[in-house]
């Protein structure tokens, strides 16, 4: 009896992202070449790894390579490899479920119209985009060690079978039975027997795939004529002819490398749709012998958002070991992508033994130094480009004193397609910031790539940048935490520093307090916060003068005030820092700034409470006539009132809810009340 195939329902977000794919307007229908050569060159990486420790594995069948074949008259196209293969329930593992935990997200963006450009990098579908051209996909698939084959089928209407199959040895067919193109109206659309063209699978596979280290060899047939005359008869004979180079880019000189070359090797690499925003190719000769091509995403993929994969493929003499090689690349590079190619690692090396070898250590110091270059480079270019702008600008001004023939371009307004460090930051730069306390052997590399917002421009800065901007006198870079620009810009600490005009950076993440911490300074010049502290800042001595003078006759309005806040405050006392506001709370040296305590609070994190100091300006009216109701012993009442209100509004300034809403309302009331009456 004929054993029924299994039949499966996809789980639901992957039939919902199979019917966005398959009705999707894809412009590069193409790519679906290039996803499965990629699957398959990874089939057969992973079964070389199996082979160093299981050297039977390969049995009788040791030439590891892919094969495309088109079948004009059957309307299909195979690729195929004598990789790992997988099992009925890597079948299902591996076919029947999207990304995992992205799926939702990715149906979410494919909902809101997001372009093809870079779902299949970011979320792993690679596989289904053999549905733009196939309308039925067959997988005939079997493990490695196993004697059993098992067909996978499904025409994405939202199920899929299995059932068992036989295959002459391991390794994976994928047969994709193509589409009949109906419409021939949109010259977009490629018409799926386009890619039974022998001449078609080769330019596809030298665009993308010339690359994979392992042959790929097409299906070609060819016809001879034999005999003469009337006994003259044409003869076929199918024969394989390798497509691609197959020999690895990062073993060839610097100077063959091109960008386009480099770029189509990255998309082959992460399946990534997008050209990375920047990329390295370094070779090490003498102790260590190494070489590998490193890159940037112009975007990041969601498992490096939730902390781990780097993302780094680690090749031993041309032999893959593994993916994601954690050991290369500290956390904080976890974005970075790439391979890395040792002659120095045995052959036989595990996942273990890794770890503690001491040559791993040399090797990741060589990748950590090449990647943190790769940075600065990116940095360096859009820091000369900024320079040439402003030189540029100041040569377009002169030119329009002179002339009056200018057709009113602005050469600020031009816009390309060029990546800038700008948008490296944008992706990446809250995850850089975390080598700061991680890697103190190259925080001060680090430390030169950080960048932040600023009261000088609306665009980033760096801290080199800062330090050429400062005034003189100033000792200090200064800084202020805050949740968001905005709230930074109505900081009424940032008063007296405005008014000497010094630059204050714009601290809006909440791990910018960590950094600033294990920084301490740049280029010695220490950070310093202005609502922490004492902020002790340069003043003539009539200045000083003048406001000790003030602190003098406001002895008796501080213990006032203190007794009235009590438990609320640490302390109270005068400052210099404000102009404008009459009162503020700064945290003590070593303190949370408020945002980040609110932040932690909300994660339910426990932490003691963080009493701040309440800072008074003498000079300011209010201020003045509290000092003359404290000098009056019947003003005892009122004062506290006043008090609890200065201290409530320095709360919402900061951006802190009052202590007591119900209280600070009714206070409002009462003084209203008073004020008009």
């Amino acid at each position: 009896m004929t054993k029924q195939p299994e039949k499966h329902t996809f789980q639901a977000e992957v039939n919902q992202i199979l019917s966005l794919v398959v009705n999707s307007l894809y412009t590069h229908k193409e790519i679906f070449l290039r996803e499965l050569i990629s699957n398959a060159s990874d089939a057969l990486d992973h079964l070389s790894f199996r082979a160093l420790t299981e050297p039977d594995v390969l049995g009788e069948d040791p030439t590891l390579e892919i094969r495309v074949a088109a079948d004009t008259d059957a309307r299909t196209l195979t690729i195929s490899d004598n990789g790992v293969g997988m099992g009925h329930d890597e079948l299902v593992q591996n076919l029947g479920t999207i990304a995992h935990s992205g799926t939702k997200q990715l149906a979410e963006r494919m909902k809101a119209g997001a372009g093809d450009v870079n779902l299949i990098g970011q979320f792993g579908v690679g596989f289904y985009s053999a549905f733009l051209v196939a309308d039925r996909v067959e997988v005939i698939s079997r493990l490695a060690g196993s004697d059993q084959a098992y067909r996978w089928e499904s025409n994405a209407d939202g199920s899929y079978t299995i059932e068992d199959a036989e295959r002459a040895g391991r390794g994976t067919d994928v047969i994709l039975h193509l589409k009949v193109d109906t419409d021939g109206t949109d010259e977009n659309k490629q018409d799926p027997a386009e890619f039974m063209r022998e001449w078609v699978l080769r330019d596809l596979v030298r665009k993308y795939s010339d690359y994979v280290r392992h042959p790929i060899r097409l299906r070609v047939e060819k016809s001879e004529t034999v005999g003469e005359g009337d006994d003259a008869k044409t003869e076929t004979s199918v024969e394989w002819e390798q497509a691609n180079s197959a020999s690895a880019l990062w073993t060839r000189p610097k100077s063959e490398i091109t960008d386009d070359a480099a770029t189509e090797f990255y998309k082959h690499l992460t399946h990534d749709w997008e050209a990375p925003l920047a990329h390295t190719h370094f070779k090490v000769e003498g102790m260590q012998e190494m070489a590998g091509l490193l890159f940037v995403p112009r975007r990041a993929p969601m498992e490096t958002l939730a902390r781990r994969k780097t993302g780094v493929r680690l090749f031993v003499k041309r032999v893959f070991i593994m993916d994601d090689c954690e050991e290369l690349l500290p956390d904080y590079l976890r974005f970075i992508r790439g391979v890395v190619d040792s002659d120095d690692l045995p052959l036989n090396v595990s996942r273990e033994v890794l770890q503690k070898d001491r040559t791993t250590t040399a090797i990741r110091k060589q990748v950590v130094r090449h990647a943190l270059r790769m940075l600065e480079s990116l940095a360096d270019r859009d820091d000369d480009a900024d320079a040439a702008a402003k030189q540029e600008d100041v040569a377009g001004e002169d030119e329009a004193d002179d002339s009056d023939d200018s057709d009113g371009t602005d050469a600020a307004d031009t816009k390309t397609d060029t990546p800038s460090y700008d948008d490296f930051w944008s992706q990446f730069g809250i995850i850089l910031k975390e080598g700061v306390h991680s890697d103190t052997a190259n925080r001060d590399k680090i430390a030169r790539l950080l960048r932040f917002q600023s009261s000088a421009s609306s665009e980033l800065t760096s801290l080199a940048a800062y330090v050429e901007r400062m005034k003189e006198g100033q000792e200090g870079i200064y800084y202020v935490s805050a949740p968001n620009r905005a709230a930074a810009e109505a900081s009424p600490h940032l008063e007296a520093l405005r008014k000497k005009e010094y630059e204050v950076l714009y601290m809006t993440d909440p791990i910018d307090e960590w950094v600033v911490d294990g920084l301490r300074s740049f280029d010695e010049r220490d950070f310093v916060s202005a609502a922490k502290g004492a902020l002790d800042l340069p003043e003539s001595d009539e200045e000083k003068e003048e406001r000790e003078e003030k602190a003098g006759t406001l002895e008796g309005l501080i213990a006032g005030m203190k007794t009235a806040l009590g438990e609320h405050v640490e302390d109270v006392r005068v400052t210099s820092r404000l102009t404008d506001s009459p009162a503020c709370l700064v945290v003590g040296e070593g303190g949370i700034a408020p945002h980040v305590e609110r932040l932690l609070r909300a994660q339910n994190m426990e932490m003691p409470a963080q009493k701040r100091i309440l800072e008074i300006n003498p000079a300011h009216p209010v201020v003045e006539r509290l000092n003359t109701l404290a000098a009056d012993e019947s003003g005892g009442e009122e004062l506290s009132e006043w008090a609890h209100l200065l201290y409530d509004q320095a709360l919402i300034a900061e951006g802190s809810p009052p202590s007591d809403p119900v209280s600070f309302a009714r206070r409002i009331t009462r003084l209203l009340e008073a004020k008009l009456s």
